[in-house]
C-alpha cells in the first residue's frame, strides 16, 4: 500500500519548511533510514529520512518551495502501484472541486457580463474618465471628501479642481484631468473612500455609466492590446502638494502647461522645469515617463549676455538628479518565525525595563587571573552567564514562565544565549548552568556559536530555556532593551564595558562600567522582584570570587 510522506514538525516553532534539496527522485528505490531530502526550517537545515522501504512514486514539492507542516510532500510504494487514490484521499480530488461549481445555478456560475466585461479600452471608447481616490501619502488608506467644487451635470475641463480631499496628513486637491460633464459623484461631502475607490466619473453628457458602476471599485480589465506608453494610473495619480500657482505652469507663448500631478511632483523633486519638457500623452500632456526620460542637457541655451541684468546674477545652485532604487528578497523561514514570535511577545506580554550600572574592575582582574589557568579562554559573557545562573537560583520568580492560567516557577536553570547568524538570530541553551564551571560554560557557548553559524544546531540545542541573555557589548553598544524570548519571563540585555570617571572613596577616578537592562514580563515579575535580581547580579560581578562559592 502506498505511504504518504508529510512535512514533519522539526522544531517547536516550525510552521512550514522549505525543501532545500531532494536526494531522491521519482522512480528511485528507498530504504527505511535513507535521507530523502534536506529541509530548511526556521532555525537549521535538517535531513528528512524515509520510514518505509519502496519506490518514490510521487514528489509534490519542488526544491526551494515552502510547504506547511503536515502537508503531503511525497508518496512511497511498490513500483508501478497506483498511488493516485491514496493521494486524492489526502488532498481532495480535482473532479470533486469541479462538481461543486457545476452544481451551482446558472445565475451563480459566473458574474454578470456587465460587471466584468468592460475593459480600459471600452471605457476609453466611451470617452469616459473614471476618477479614483488617489494615494496621496505613503500611509494613506482612505481619504475624506472635504469639499466638492463641482456637482453632477457641471461642465469640467482637464485642469479643473474637482474636490478637496482630507488625508491622514493634509488636505489636498484632486483634479480630474478630463473634459466633459460630471456624470457621477460616488462619495458625498464628509464621507470617506478607500484608495482607488471610484469618487467621480466624467464623460459626454447622457452617457450610460451603469456598466462602470456595476464593477464597483475594482479597476477595469486592461485590454489585451493596450499600450503601456501612457498608463491609466496617470489619470488618477496622486496630485502633488504644490501650490495652485505652481500647478498652473505657463509656457512662453502664454498657454498652460498640462502635466499629471505625479509628473509635477517628480519634476519638482528633480528640479526640472516643466516648460522645457515635451509631453507624449493626449494633447501634449506631460506624464511620468516624459520626466524620467528628460535630460537636462536638452534645456534651451541661456539668453545672450546683452539681455543679462546690470547686476551680476548669483551663481545657480547645482541640481542633483537622484534615482530611487530598492531590492526585495523573499523572507527566510528564520526571519518569518523571528517576526512572528517576537511580535507576539512584545504585543502580548506587558514589558517593563530595569537598567543598572555594574563596576567591572573586579571582574576584569578576576578574568585575567582565571585565564592564566583555564583550559579555554573565559569571556566576560561567560562571567555574566554564570552570575545570572547563580542569581536565578536565589530569585526563582525571575526564572519563570507565564502559562495563561498558571505561572511555572522553574527549579532548573537553562540559559539561552542569543547568537547572531546571517539570516537572523538563534538562541542555543546552556542547560543547568548554575552547576557548571566557567570553563565548561565557555566551551559550550563557543561550540554553539560555531554550529549556529554553520546551521548545524539541532532542535534539542535551542529548546527549553528558562531565561535569555543578549549581549551586544562586543559591537560597542553601551545599553539597549531586548524583547522577551517566549516562554521566558525575562531577558537580560548586556552592553559593553566603558571606561568612565567614577567616584570611589570621595574621589573621581577612572572606572570600568557595564550597563545591563532587564526586560520583564509584568504578568509574572514585578519591579521590586526584578530590582532584587539585578542587585544580586551586580554583587556577584563586582566580587567575582562569590561565583566560586
Amino acid at each position: 500500500m502506498a505511504e504518504i510522506v508529510r512535512m514533519p514538525k522539526m522544531s517547536d516553532t516550525m510552521t512550514e519548511g522549505v525543501m532545500a534539496k531532494w536526494h531522491k527522485k521519482v522512480g528511485d528505490k528507498v530504504k527505511s533510514g535513507d535521507v530523502m531530502a534536506e529541509v530548511e526550517t526556521d532555525k537549521a537545515t535538517m535531513d528528512l529520512e524515509s520510514y518505509w522501504d519502496g519506490t518514490v512514486l510521487y514528489i509534490g514539492v519542488e526544491e526551494g518551495k515552502a510547504v506547511p507542516v503536515d502537508a503531503v510532500i511525497a508518496v512511497i510504494g511498490k513500483e508501478g502501484e497506483d498511488y493516485k487514490a491514496a493521494l486524492d484521499a489526502e488532498t481532495g480530488s480535482t473532479p470533486a472541486k469541479e462538481d461543486k461549481t457545476a452544481d451551482k445555478p446558472a445565475d451563480e456560475a459566473a458574474p454578470a457580463p456587465a460587471a466584468a466585461g468592460l475593459t480600459d479600452a471600452d471605457i476609453e471608447k466611451m470617452g469616459v474618465t473614471v476618477v479614483r481616490m488617489p494615494l496621496l501619502s505613503d500611509t494613506m488608506t482612505e481619504g475624506v471628501i472635504a469639499e466638492w467644487h463641482k456637482k453632477v451635470g457641471d461642465k469640467v475641463k482637464d485642469d479643473d479642481i474637482l474636490a478637496d480631499v482630507e488625508t491622514d496628513k493634509a488636505t489636498m486637491e484632486v483634479m480630474g484631468y478630463a473634459e466633459g460633464t460630471l456624470l457621477h459623484i460616488g462619495v458625498e461631502k464628509g464621507q470617506a473612500a478607500k484608495v482607488n475607490g471610484i469618487i467621480a466619473i466624467v464623460g459626454p453628457e447622457g452617457t450610460d455609466i451603469s456598466g462602470i458602476l456595476s464593477q464597483g471599485d475594482a479597476p477595469a480589465k486592461p485590454a489585451a492590446d493596450q499600450k503601456s506608453d501612457a498608463p491609466v494610473a496617470e489619470k488618477t495619480a496622486a496630485p502633488s502638494t504644490e501650490s495652485s500657482s505652481e500647478k498652473e505652469e505657463v509656457s512662453a507663448d502664454g498657454s498652460r502647461v498640462k502635466a499629471s500631478p505625479l509628473a509635477k511632483r517628480i519634476a519638482k523633486e528633480k528640479g526640472i522645469d516643466l516648460k522645457q519638457v515635451s509631453g507624449s500623452a493626449d494633447g501634449g500632456r506631460i506624464i511620468k515617463k516624459d520626466i524620467e526620460n528628460f535630460k537636462p542637457a536638452e534645456k534651451a541655451a541661456p539668453a545672450s549676455a546683452s539681455a543679462a541684468p546690470a547686476e551680476k546674477a548669483a551663481a545657480p545652485l547645482p541640481v542633483y538628479v537622484g534615482e530611487e532604487k530598492f531590492t526585495e528578497k523573499p523572507v527566510t523561514q528564520m526571519r518569518k518565525v523571528i517576526a512572528k514570535r517576537l511580535s507576539e511577545s512584545l504585543f502580548t506580554a506587558p514589558h517593563f525595563y530595569l537598567t543598572m550600572s555594574i563596576d567591572m574592575d573586579g571582574a576584569i582582574a578576576a578574568r585575567t587571573k582565571m585565564n592564566e589557568f583555564a583550559p579555554v579562554k573565559i569571556s566576560f559573557n561567560d562571567l555574566v552567564l554564570k552570575a545570572v545562573a547563580i542569581a536565578l537560583k536565589q530569585h526563582p520568580n525571575v526564572n519563570s514562565s507565564w502559562l495563561g492560567d498558571k505561572i511555572r516557577y522553574n527549579e532548573h536553570v537553562n540559559i539561552g544565549v542569543a547568537v547572531a547568524v546571517e539570516d537572523g538570530l538563534l538562541v542555543p541553551v546552556v542547560r543547568f548552568a548554575d552547576g557548571k564551571s566557567l570553563s565548561r560554560i565557555s566551551a559550550e557557548v563557543k561550540d554553539f556559536a560555531q554550529r549556529a553559524k554553520a546551521k548545524k544546531l539541532q532542535p534539542a540545542d535551542w529548546e527549553g530555556s528558562t531565561f535569555t541573555i543578549s549581549n551586544l557589548g562586543m559591537f560597542g553598544i553601551d545599553e539597549f532593551t531586548a524583547i522577551i524570548n517566549p516562554p521566558d519571563a525575562c531577558i537580560l540585555a548586556v552592553g559593553g564595558i566603558s571606561q568612565v570617571p567614577v567616584v570611589k572613596n570621595g574621589a573621581v577616578v577612572p572606572g570600568n562600567v557595564m550597563k545591563v537592562t532587564l526586560s520583564c514580563d509584568h504578568r509574572v515579575v514585578d519591579g521590586a522582584t526584578g530590582s532584587a535580581f539585578l542587585q544580586t547580579l551586580k554583587a556577584l560581578l563586582e566580587e567575582p570570587v562569590r561565583l566560586l562559592i
